[in-house]
C-alpha cells in the first residue's frame, strides 16, 4: 500500500469522478485508474462503484475512507512535526496593512522574513482598519497592522507597535498659526481634511467631536495621511494628524489639543488567536511582534 493510492483514493471519493480527481491531482487518468485497482487487489475488495455516472463509495470504500484520510494527515503531521523542529517553514502568509502607517517600518519586516523563511508566499494588501479586522477575523488575513480605536473583539489579539499623540494642524498662511494649543470645538466652523471613515484615526477624531458635542465639517477625504498633509499645507482646511507626521511636513503648523485632553494615534498588529492558523502564519506573527512590537 502506498501514501499515493491513499492520495488518488480519497481524491475520487471527493470529486465523484475519475477525471476531476486527476485534473486535481495534476496526474494523468489512467494513472489514478491504475493506482486504485492495485490498491483494490491489495485489499481484496472494491472500494469504487463505477458502474454509475458518478463514481461512488462501495459499503468497504465508505469504511476505508476516513483511515485513509487519517494516514494522509499523519504524514502530512510528521512533514510539519520535522520542518518545525528545524525552522524550515513552508507555505503562505497573507498580511493586511493601512495606508498611515506612520514610521513603522514594514519593508524591512517582511525582507527579513523572507531572508529567513524563502519558501513561504507573502501578499501584502492595503484597506481600512475596518475592512482588514474583518479580514483577519474570517481568515483572509493572517496579521494585519491596524488603527487602533477601541478594543478588538473576540479571538483577535493586539499588539501596540506605536503609539504617539494627536494634534491639529493649519498651513503656513492660516490664522491658527498664532495658537499653540487648540479645543476641538474651536474647530467645529473650520473646513476638516480627515481620513475616510473605516479607518481607526478617524473613528478616534469622530469619537472625540462627539463627545465634545462639535459638530465637525468635513470637506476633503484622502486616504493617504501624506494627501491630508499635503492639503493642509496648501490651505484647503485644518486636519488631526499623528504628531511624526505633522512634524514631517515642516510648512504644517502644529498645535496640542487641550480639550479633550490625550488624544493619541495607536497603530497595532492583528491576528488571529482562535481557530486554524498555519505553522507558516505562526512564526511569521511571532516574528513581527518581536519586530516591532514597543
Amino acid at each position: 500500500m502506498e501514501l499515493r493510492q491513499l492520495e488518488y483514493f480519497v481524491a475520487v471519493a471527493e470529486e465523484a469522478n475519475f477525471t476531476r480527481a486527476a485534473e486535481r491531482l495534476h496526474v494523468a487518468q489512467p494513472g489514478v485508474s491504475a493506482q486504485i485497482r492495485r490498491l483494490e487487489r491489495e485489499l481484496g475488495q472494491p472500494l469504487l462503484d463505477r458502474s454509475a455516472r458518478a463514481v461512488r463509495l462501495t459499503e468497504v470504500g465508505a469504511a476505508a475512507l476516513p483511515h485513509a484520510r487519517a494516514a494522509l494527515a499523519a504524514v502530512a503531521g510528521v512533514r510539519q512535526a520535522v520542518d518545525d523542529l528545524t525552522g524550515l517553514v513552508r507555505g503562505q502568509v497573507a498580511m493586511g496593512m493601512v495606508s498611515s502607517r506612520g514610521p513603522v517600518n514594514l519593508p524591512d519586516l517582511l525582507a527579513r522574513f523572507h531572508e529567513r523563511h524563502p519558501a513561504v508566499d507573502i501578499t501584502l494588501a492595503e484597506a481600512t482598519s475596518d475592512v482588514l479586522l474583518a479580514g483577519v477575523a474570517d481568515g483572509r488575513f493572517d496579521i494585519a497592522l491596524i488603527g487602533v480605536s477601541g478594543e478588538p473583539p473576540p479571538g483577535i489579539g493586539l499588539e501596540v507597535v506605536l503609539d504617539e499623540p494627536l494634534v491639529a494642524v493649519s498651513g503656513p498662511e492660516d490664522p491658527l498659526t498664532a495658537h499653540a494649543t487648540i479645543t476641538l470645538s474651536e474647530l467645529e466652523s473650520r473646513s476638516l481634511v480627515s481620513l475616510p471613515k473605516g479607518t481607526g484615526m478617524r473613528a478616534i477624531v469622530d469619537a472625540a467631536f462627539l463627545a465634545d458635542s462639535v459638530q465637525p465639517r468635513v470637506t476633503l477625504e484622502a486616504g493617504d495621511p501624506n494627501v491630508v498633509a499635503q492639503l493642509v499645507g496648501r490651505g484647503l482646511g485644518v486636519a488631526v494628524v499623528p504628531m511624526s507626521l505633522a512634524t514631517h511636513y515642516t510648512e504644517l503648523h502644529a498645535m496640542e489639543i487641550t480639550r479633550p485632553a490625550g488624544l493619541r494615534a495607536k497603530l497595532a498588529l492583528a491576528w488571529r488567536t482562535e481557530g486554524p492558523v498555519s505553522p507558516a502564519a505562526r512564526v511569521f506573527v511571532s516574528q513581527a511582534r518581536a519586530l516591532l512590537a514597543l
